[in-house]
């Protein structure tokens, strides 16, 4: 039918609407004989657009309309299609989802017939149902037509979303029973003589042992043979072995209608070198003497399925006493393990970032890991004897064994990487893993999966996702600390051996296993509620602890934390029941010294690491601090009471920030170590120079009022300089400041520089008095004269030093100037005052710029500590922060007067600046900036691991291996992580040469 002018047009752009990619060839298909009735009828078009590809859906039904007989039937079909929406979904759906199934329709046209009825009894077909569908065979190729058209059924309401991908595996676990009954009975049938010699037990292993099939997969069997009474048993073996090869041969045989899938044998005693069918006898002495370890765990699925079911009933519980002693064989776990990794070893590269079932994170981490849980476990707990990886997995769950969230999130992926094998598989009816590459073919497969607006980006999206949960969760899972000691208690003992769990905890990291058994046994001895709780955290803890390069201090720190506060109603409540806390609390008590130094101090600070009302581990605002500070410094009684409780607040939000620090380079079982380096360091630089801000403003406020009451006689300001004005303070900085006064009216110049001086002693004495909080140093050397010089200026004092006295230097240290305490109308009208200097109106001279270039070479010559290693000092050394900062401020204080972005005191922000005016190219801004994140980072990780702050690497080896971990580096690592900060730091001094150094002027 020709389409009128116009029409071709609007049609084209229907399908194209209703997901066509090919419209011009659907418009000739919707044009055919075929389909003329419907041509126009949108109910037709509304369902091809339902199905995972329309274009294929349209093509299948076209074909299956041409292959009908005559005319009448053709009609019939399409008459039922369009009145019926069951038969048209599940119809439609399965011509769009599987050219394989196209092909049987367009063979065998009157099978559409099998998708009519929608009785609820065909909607969870079992054994028998599937027996009845296959009953007229009488030969292997009939027995293939009946079993394709049981499998059309199966895949209709798959795709149709009738059944879940559970119900679809039990089906088609089901539909392999019937079908190896049914083969099995024209094997019998074809050889009397042997089948009345003989009782011949069908066993199901692997996926059709444990109700959760594919669509295409090797059928796993073990035979078992008796002879019948009176019968000899070598003769009756050896009829019963030419009954087992038949059946495999009728299933596995290609004919004219193809093939219906493998029956393998190799999982039988001593594999393809042993008998093919063996007596019972002869299996218990093979198991009780020759079995490995991989057969116990292979034996979990074993189901009797066709032949002589009391035979196999006789198998199976003849064997599972031995499927649950297999734990205790001697290097059970580490038999187990080793199998799994060698699965993964030996994927063909090419195949490992595609691969669903064997690879990282694939459907065999999973099934590995309840497996092994099931094994050890089971032994004393029934109810995880289940061959099925989902009900095993509630299983688990319920029981305790496996968190429920895990076991969520487990089950979760494992529904949808089956999900994603079964859409794989059914597209051709072929044996596959692999996800494919081609684009039509996952956009098909994430349409069928119900993703519709970029199909190909969130299936791949998804697909990682889940993959990711699998692969973090089945390292806990399956490497789970302590399953190794568990698993070799005999059945009823209630402890594990001083030398297996000895072996076990140097097996996991610790140093001192002597030390670190005390204090699990300190912890988790008696029948105490909180020992039980304890009892249940700790084999968690213990591997988040050995994830860390210093295990024995996390389980030291935890023992510590855990006295005291073990009498506290919410602090074991909070590590068991929220998710996050757990985690946080073992890498932050792992990581080094100076977080758990916090915590110590104030142990209550634990609740931060929850998820609940203690603010968690966001940062908190600089207007919050100040306003919570000043609060407390209001309630006190005195100046140092006052000061002490701003010390505690700075306690508490130091850790918070260590904290979350910790935890965002770590990463959690939620959520991934934080991609962005330098949002962390971002983050820590705000976060600390607020809180000092706060502490400076609450100690302010404190001394004002012990010695003068509501008013000092003179304003009085206090600027922040360096890495603490330009908000990039780490955890050991000392807060560089200027101080600034004006008197009040009417108040004596002398009286009021008294009151001021005295301010700033009696502030600094009060910040660092010894006490459980840490101190904070207030440094003013950057003040004019540096120490030579007053403490305190009036702001007519600094301006008129910076009129006649003023150095390059001093402009170059005040590019940082932000007022954050005391006085702002003071603070403002200081940086009015020397926004002249530090952005100068004509840049800088050629004599000032030689200044500041023979100022830094002298410094790197005088200040780098005698043997250091240059190259590894993260501030003084080549490509390090002296490098980058003195590179930025450069640019400042050269172009600040004419381009207004570069009038910040942030490096990063005045580095993204001068790239956006062209005074550096993207290139190089990248350059320096990785080179000044990374080693911000450095200083931090001493910081943090060593408890005192440092400039270079440590030499200790395990102090070393915790900053690799904080740096994200994996453990062994530690050299990759000192040879990528020296090539990050050489490229970083490359640039500085050329804009530094004046190689190229700019």
């Amino acid at each position: 039918m020709t389409a009128a002018p116009g029409r071709r047009s609007s049609t084209f752009t229907r399908l194209l609407r209703h997901g066509f990619t090919d419209a011009s060839a659907a418009e000739r298909l919707l044009d055919s004989v075929e389909l003329a009735p419907l041509r126009d009828d949108p109910v037709l078009l509304d369902a091809l657009g339902a199905t995972a590809d329309p274009d294929l859906a349209l093509l299948g039904l076209v074909r299956l309309l041409e292959a009908q007989p005559h005319p009448g039937a053709r009609r019939e079909l399409l008459d039922t299609l369009i009145s019926a929406k069951p038969l048209r979904d599940r119809l439609l759906g399965v011509l769009g989802a599987s050219t394989a199934l196209a092909d049987h329709l367009t063979r065998h046209p009157d099978d559409w017939q099998a998708l009519v009825t929608y009785e609820a009894r065909d909607l969870h077909p079992g054994v028998a149902e599937f027996e009845a569908g296959l009953a007229p065979a009488d030969d292997p190729v009939s027995l293939r037509v009946a079993y394709r058209r049981c499998l059309l059924s199966i895949a209709a309401r798959d795709v149709c979303g009738t059944t879940g991908v559970a119900e679809s595996a039990a089906e088609l676990a089901d539909l392999a029973t019937a079908t190896l009954r049914a083969a099995l009975g024209l094997a019998r049938a074809a050889a009397p003589e042997d089948a009345a010699l003989c009782r011949l037990a069908v066993i199901a292993m692997g996926k059709c042992g444990g109700h959760e099939l594919n669509y295409v997969s090797d059928v796993d069997v073990i035979f078992v043979g008796e002879a019948v009474e009176g019968a000899d048993e070598t003769k009756a073996i050896r009829a019963a072995t030419r009954l087992a090869s038949h059946m495999m041969r009728i299933c596995s045989e290609t004919t004219v209608e193809g093939s219906i899938w493998p029956v393998d044998a190799n999982l039988r005693p001593e594999g393809r070198n042993g008998p093919l069918v063996r007596t019972l006898a002869s299996h218990l002495a093979y198991y009780q003497r020759w079995a490995k370890t991989w057969e116990f765990q292979a034996l979990l699925k074993a189901r009797p399925v066709a032949g002589d079911l009391d035979l196999g009933a006789e198998y199976v519980d003849a064997v599972q006493p031995l499927v649950w002693k297999a734990a205790e064989r001697e290097n059970f776990v580490s038999d187990v393990q080793k199998m799994r990794r060698r699965v993964v070893e030996n994927i063909p590269a090419a195949e490992v970032d595609r691969q669903l079932k064997l690879g990282p994170g694939g459907l065999r981490d999973v099934e590995f890991a309840v497996q092994l849980l099931q094994l050890v476990h089971g032994r004393t707990d029934p109810s995880l004897r289940s061959g099925t990886t989902l009900d095993a997995l509630k299983a688990l769950a319920a029981g305790g064994y496996v968190g429920r969230s895990d076991a969520a999130q487990l089950d979760e992926a494992y529904r949808f990487l089956r999900t994603l094998e079964h859409r794989i598989q059914l597209f051709r009816l072929r044996r596959t893993h692999l996800v494919p590459e081609d684009e039509a073919e996952l956009r098909r497969i994430g349409r069928s999966l119900g993703l519709r607006t970029d199909p190909v980006a969130d299936l791949l999206r998804e697909w990682r996702r889940h993959a990711t949960v699998v692969r973090r969760l089945h390292e806990k899972l399956f490497y789970r600390p302590l399953l190794d000691a568990v698993a070799q208690l005999a059945t009823g003992e209630a402890r594990l051996s001083a030398e297996a769990a000895r072996e076990r905890m140097v097996a996991l990291g610790y140093a001192d296993p002597a030390s670190a058994l005390r204090h699990l046994e300190a912890l988790a001895s008696g029948v105490t509620r909180k020992a039980a709780i304890q009892r249940t955290l700790l084999p968690v803890l213990l591997g988040w602890f050995a994830d860390s390069a210093d295990p024995d201090a996390g389980l030291l720190n935890f023992r510590k934390v855990s006295d005291a506060l073990g009498k506290t109603p919410w602090y074991l409540r909070l590590l068991r029941d929220e998710g996050a806390a757990a985690q946080n609390l073992a890498r932050v008590l792992s990581a080094g010294r100076l977080a758990p130094d916090l915590l110590m101090r104030a142990p209550e600070a634990v609740a931060l690491l929850g998820d609940g009302d203690g603010g968690g581990l966001s940062p908190r605002p600089r207007a919050h601090l100040e306003q919570e500070v000043l609060a407390a410094v209001n309630r006190a009684d005195g100046a140092a009471q006052a000061v002490t409780a701003a010390r505690g607040v700075r306690r508490r939000e130091l850790f918070r920030t260590a904290a979350a620090d910790i935890v965002g380079s770590y990463g959690t079982e939620e959520q991934p170590a934080e991609a962005d380096q330098g949002a962390l360091v971002d983050r820590v630089g705000t976060a600390v120079s607020d809180l000092t801000a706060a502490t400076l403003a609450g100690t302010l406020r404190a001394v004002v009022r012990d010695g003068w009451g509501d008013e000092l006689p003179t304003r009085f300001a206090i600027i922040a300089m360096g890495r603490f004005g330009g908000h990039e303070l780490g955890y050991g900085s000392d807060a560089d400041v200027l101080f600034v006064h004006e008197p009040r009216d009417g108040v004596d110049e002398r009286e009021a520089s008294q009151a001021a001086n005295k301010v700033v002693s009696e502030m600094r004495r009060l910040l660092q008095i010894p006490s459980a909080d840490p101190p904070l140093l207030i440094d003013a050397d950057l003040r004019p004269e540096g120490k030579s010089g007053p403490l305190v200026r009036t702001l007519t004092s600094y301006a008129a030093y910076y009129r006649r006295w003023s150095l390059t230097w001093e402009s170059h240290a005040l590019l940082r100037a932000e007022p954050v305490a005391g006085d702002a109308d003071l603070g403002r009208r200081f940086i009015e005052l020397i926004d002249p200097l530090r952005y100068p109106a004509d840049g800088l001279g050629d004599e000032a710029v030689r200044e500041i270039r023979r100022l830094k070479a002298r410094m790197e010559r005088e200040r780098l500590p005698r043997g250091a290693d240059p190259k590894l000092h993260a501030k003084l050394g080549p490509g390090g922060l002296s490098d980058v900062e003195w590179t930025v401020q450069l640019l400042q204080l050269r172009h600040a007067a004419r381009e207004p972005g570069l009038r910040t005191t942030r490096t990063r922000e005045a580095l993204a600046a001068a790239r956006s005016a062209g005074l550096i190219t993207d290139e190089d801004a990248a350059t320096l900036d990785e080179a000044w994140v990374l080693a911000t980072r450095v200083r931090n990780a001493v910081m943090l691991v060593r408890g005192r702050a440092g400039d270079t690497f440590p030499s200790d080896p395990r102090e070393l291996a915790a900053v690799g971990r904080y740096l994200g580096h994996n453990p062994g690592h530690v050299g990759d992580m000192l040879d990528a900060y020296r090539r990050t730091a050489r490229r970083a001094r490359g640039v500085v040469e050329e804009l530094f150094y004046g190689v190229a002027e700019r």
